[in-house]
């Protein structure tokens, strides 16, 4: 039997312990603000067993780690529909490229590069009467209760920088794979970016993923088994920006990250896991998080491979 408690306190005092390079994500204002020193985990079986160490219920903001969600809103709305506008291919570039969508005439390579949750969010403005609204119950149902919320200045410091995503959702109007005003689906984008959440609520909410479908304290199904299983391939393939195959290499989970310095990331059938650490590596990823998780996997042996 695992000593979970001791495994994470000593993952938090190895990773601690060492000067791991990387910044903040101070391209978005509000975020440069964090310190850069701060790390949490939490551990939630399928069981209902949970382990935490270090910063696991301090919030931060989830950033691209929403992209998850957004597209397990679409799926739910349109099901297979989603990947006529969106593709499913990892794509070998920054999260924030424009490069491919020229080529390939405005369909984005996957839902979690910025191209591709534009879309998903456009998906959503037009399916859904109050998305921004229905977005946060969303998450309120996965997590049972009401205590997540967007957090406005990171809205506001995002949107005020977003020039990149401007360009981007113009761009692909352009192709006419976005329907509504690019500056509505921007506005949406960006909310969806600014949920703040801690290491627990992260997890928990992560058990969708783990669960094959089922959330929530009472164990509702979200969506259909075929569908988590889609979403897991994305994670694993598409997850971590032009890093996803070394996450697969060094950590062997489905997961996503965010440049908030969130990582999520589940073993299905058995857990679900969230390291936050606000230092990033050049690729946007989480320095610490990434560290922790593949000494995480590579003590216990618990991964997909």
């Amino acid at each position: 039997m695992e000593d979970y408690n001791r495994i994470l306190d000593d993952i938090l005092h190895t990773v601690n312990s060492v000067d791991t390079p990387g910044n903040v994500a101070s391209y978005i204002p509000e975020l440069a603000k964090i310190d850069p020193f701060k790390f949490g985990v939490s551990l939630q079986f399928v069981n209902g067993e949970t382990y935490n160490a270090g910063d696991y219920d301090e919030r931060f903001s989830i950033q691209s780690i929403s992209k998850v969600f957004t597209l397990s809103m679409a799926i739910q709305c349109i099901g297979d529909k989603v990947w006529d506008r969106v593709d499913v291919e990892p794509s070998g570039d920054p999260f924030n490229s424009l490069v491919q969508l020229e080529h390939e005439e405005g369909i984005p390579r996957n839902p979690f590069i910025n191209s591709g949750a534009i879309v998903i969010c456009d998906i959503l403005l037009s399916e859904l009467e109050n998305p921004k609204d229905d977005y946060l119950q969303f998450m309120h149902d996965l997590q049972g209760s009401d205590k997540i919320q967007y957090n406005e200045e990171v809205f506001k410091s995002e949107k005020s920088m977003g020039y990149r995503n401007v360009a981007m959702a113009n761009f692909i109007k352009s192709f006419k794979n976005i329907h509504n005003k690019p500056e509505d689906v921007l506005d949406f984008y960006f909310y969806t970016c600014s949920l703040d959440m801690s290491c627990v609520e992260l997890a928990w909410c992560f058990q969708l993923f783990a669960q094959h479908g089922k959330c929530a304290p009472d164990g509702t199904l979200f969506l259909e088994p075929n569908q988590i299983k889609r979403i897991n391939a994305l994670m694993l393939t598409c997850g971590f920006y032009d890093e996803s195959g070394e996450f697969a290499f060094r950590v062997g989970l489905p997961g996503k990250s965010g440049v908030g310095g969130g990582i999520a990331a589940v073993l299905p059938g058995e857990f679900s896991i969230a390291v936050w650490s606000p230092k990033l590596n050049e690729k946007g990823n989480s320095a610490k998080g990434m560290h922790a998780l593949e000494l995480f996997t590579t003590h216990t042996e618990k991964s997909i491979f």
